[in-house]
């Protein structure tokens, strides 16, 4: 069974799947050991891991060297970040051919106007394309998949660029009709207010996907009770999470002069070892190297 087709499977059998953002091999294998169902290559933690904002300056090579080398560590789907598809429908092509061929089980791609401006950033630019060429992206992707389980997911900036609901809905009725497999609707309202008002108003048969950065009060249990949406995807927590733990465990060690406080308040290195899989290392190099 393909990563992908596990992807389908895993959504039918749990009616909600949770996929964590990976920004490097390492977070892909600790999403993984915590239990997540799949992984987002997210192009905002990659960015951010190059210390540069969400704003198409990551190059589509970058990402996929990236996606490739989590791919080679774990066994989850992955859901790729791919922005505007990095130009227009004939750059999607190229983009889903290379996402699939990298390891990718899903894309998602936003109708937003190339380069684009991460959606949650205050007084951003949020540009979005005509609802026909938009489409048209849609129906590149979907003609150039060669696994018929990947899945192609729309994602509708139209609440984050203040065009409200109903925009939002046509424009995702036009992304279904295109072809998308799903919908992402997304919002930076501190409650989840638009997201449930869309789900209810959503009559589309495309099940939706949420990414709950902004209103982190919108959880499993509430959303399972909206019956439409069936994908989370905790879109910047890993490299959140990061760079909290860098921050305070760097300035302990400036503060006391030293690592001898802040050792013990952090994982040791036999954790790492472990992580690494280094005891196949060794049982390798007992067996091979003579």
């Amino acid at each position: 069974m393909s990563p992908a087709k596990r992807l389908r499977a895993r959504m039918a059998e749990t009616s909600l799947i949770h996929i964590m953002a990976a920004h490097s091999p390492l977070s892909a294998i600790l999403a993984e050991e915590a239990g997540f169902d799949g992984l987002w290559a997210s192009g905002f933690e990659l960015s951010a891991l190059y210390g540069l904002p969400d704003m198409s300056l990551i190059s589509m090579t970058q990402h996929l060297d990236m996606l490739r080398a989590i791919a080679g560590r774990t066994r989850l789907p992955i859901v790729a970040d791919i922005d505007t598809g990095y130009g227009n429908a004939i750059n999607v092509i190229h983009a889903i051919s290379e996402y699939e061929r990298a390891g990718a089980s899903a894309v998602v791609i936003e109708d937003k106007i190339f380069p684009k401006v991460t959606s949650l950033v205050a007084g951003g630019r949020q540009e979005l394309l005509r609802i026909e060429e938009f489409q048209g992206k849609i129906k590149a992707a979907v003609a150039t998949r060669q696994d018929p389980d990947f899945l192609v997911i729309a994602r509708t900036e139209a609440l984050i660029a203040d065009l409200g609901e109903v925009e939002a809905l046509h424009r995702a009725q036009a992304y279904v009709e295109a072809g998308a497999d799903m919908i992402l609707i997304h919002s930076r309202k501190k409650d989840p207010s638009e997201i449930e008002s869309f789900s209810r108003a959503w009559t589309g048969f495309a099940p939706l996907v949420i990414v709950p950065n902004s209103y982190p009060d919108l959880n499993a249990e509430r959303v399972k009770t909206l019956g439409n949406i069936r994908m989370m995807i905790y879109g910047n927590y890993g490299i959140r999470a990061a760079a909290t733990a860098m921050q305070e465990t760097f300035r302990r060690i400036i503060a006391d002069g030293g690592v001898q406080n802040v050792h013990k308040d952090i994982l040791p290195v036999e954790e790492i070892f472990r992580i690494q899989k280094m005891s196949e290392i060794k049982a390798a190099e007992a067996r091979f190297l003579c």
